[in-house]
């Protein structure tokens, strides 16, 4: 019965790769467009089926990451919008003033979304 166990320094090195086969090399390329080097091509097909997977699962969890921050302002807007209704002078320190300590977290989560850049998609990250 074949192993099922996950070489995580296959996995990074998918995670690295734009899966582009360079006629000149024959070889896959970095994301950074540097062609593998047979070691890393014969490395990168020896995947198995269960790395593979734990390759896609990573880059899931990134797309729906770049996702929320793509959304992050209509989120905000939202998460506020019950806060605002209840103040007559609808500031946002005025709001925070209402919001217990999970509110507050929940906040800061969004806010990060909106104001750090996008993080690159990094094996075992997401």
């Amino acid at each position: 019965m074949p192993s099922t166990e996950i070489r995580p320094h296959i996995v990074a090195l998918l995670c690295h790769s734009d899966f582009k086969l360079r006629s000149d090399t024959n070889t896959w390329t970095h994301r950074s467009g540097r062609p593998f080097t047979e070691e890393e091509q014969a490395t990168a097909l020896s995947a198995t089926k269960a790395e593979f997977e734990e390759f896609g699962a990573q880059h899931q969890r990134y797309m729906e990451y770049l996702y929320a921050k793509e959304g992050g302002p209509d989120t905000l807007q939202r998460f506020l919008a019950p806060f605002m209704e209840r103040l007559i002078e609808k500031t946002l320190g005025n709001a925070v003033d209402l919001m217990n300590e999970g509110d507050q977290a929940e906040l800061d989560r969004i806010l990060g979304l909106i104001l750090d850049p996008a993080r690159p998609f990094t094996p075992y990250a997401f």
